[in-house]
């Protein structure tokens, strides 16, 4: 069984989840944010097998370099962002130096591309690349779990005026590969609250 728990992280409350597998005390993060103090003290006793990137902006890699460097744990990303965990400028966080330090990690140790499947803790995410908020924003899936990003939020969408957003791009993504799912596919965003596949099908006011 594998527990899937959210850690509200850094100035603007970017969700970080943390997958584990109790029976192996292994567990995967995503997206793990400033200020990741809470997400730590959770992991402290945990082998963490993996940090997964949705997209690389700086409020989502804020707990990158502390993490990586406690737990000796890979990084995955999509290619296409592979640069701007280097780049404060590309990853934003020199666009809002009031929002704390410039944000800067060593470069990750894999990609994440379309269609790729990964095993950890005895599951399977498949890697969907969800790009419009953001060029190399990916989507993951598990089971019935989709882990969004910033592409899809409850009665949402991402925002596109940041570097390499297209709106266009967005919503196809979000139709032509988010929306195919079941609609009991829960979605664990970004920001904000969880929420459905079906429910935002039928009620979302953005696509």
């Amino acid at each position: 069984m594998i527990n899937i728990q959210s850690f509200v992280l850094g100035p603007v409350q970017t969700n970080a989840y943390l997958l584990s597998n109790p029976e192996t005390n292994q567990g995967i993060i995503i997206d793990p944010g400033m200020n990741p103090k809470s997400l730590i003290k959770k992991i402290a006793d945990m082998d963490i097998v993996a940090i997964l990137l949705t997209h690389a902006h700086f409020d989502h890699i804020g707990g990158v370099d502390e993490i990586r460097k406690l737990k000796g744990c890979p990084v995955y990303i999509h290619d296409l962002e592979a640069d701007w965990l280097t780049n404060p400028k590309k990853n934003g966080s020199a666009r809002w130096p009031e929002l704390g330090t410039l944000v800067e990690t060593d470069p990750a140790e894999f990609a994440l591309d379309e269609g790729q499947v990964l095993e950890f803790l005895g599951i399977k995410l498949k890697v969907f690349h969800t790009p419009g908020h953001s060029p190399g924003s990916v989507s993951l899936l598990y089971d019935k779990h989709l882990f969004s990003g910033d592409v899809l939020f409850k009665l949402s969408v991402g925002r596109t005026d940041l570097l390499g957003g297209d709106n266009n791009t967005l919503l196809d993504s979000i139709q032509d590969k988010l929306f195919l799912l079941d609609d009991d596919v829960i979605v664990y965003s970004g920001h904000g609250a969880k929420t459905t596949i079906g429910f935002e099908r039928e009620n979302n006011p953005y696509v």
